[in-house]
């Protein structure tokens, strides 16, 4: 993924369906992963994510990309987390030519949770 290639890739609506891995593989590597990483929480609240997430043109499938990610949200019913508004912020900066790919995939992939003070609005 370049910042050239981005106009016909992440900022097409639909993009990551086209790349995301089906649920029938990643749930059997989301219970692997859990258990590599010694986490003992809920699996149904938590996500198994992508490090730079698809929608900043991150790989869908290299494991070194992949991590189960606690929810931030107390009691919380589902997957979605603060990390993930991060993700669809970033994309819209990037896709609107505010900040380039480069500096967002750096963003999120140094330390999310400071990315999403800066970049959330």
């Amino acid at each position: 993924m370049t910042q050239g290639t981005i106009g016909s890739t992440i900022c097409q609506s639909g993009y990551t369906s086209t790349i995301r891995p089906p649920e029938g593989v990643t749930g059997e590597e989301k219970v692997a992963s859990a258990a590599a990483y010694g986490y003992t929480g809920s699996l149904h609240t938590a996500e198994y994510d992508h490090l730079i997430s698809l929608e900043l043109g991150g790989d869908p499938n290299d494991p070194s990309n992949l991590w189960i990610e606690p929810n931030d949200r107390p009691n919380t019913a589902s997957t979605y987390n603060t990390k993930d508004a991060l993700e669809n912020r970033l994309n819209g900066l990037v896709c609107s030519g505010r900040i380039t790919l480069v500096v967002a995939q750096r963003a999120i992939a140094t330390n999310w949770v400071a990315a999403f003070q800066k970049y959330d609005t």
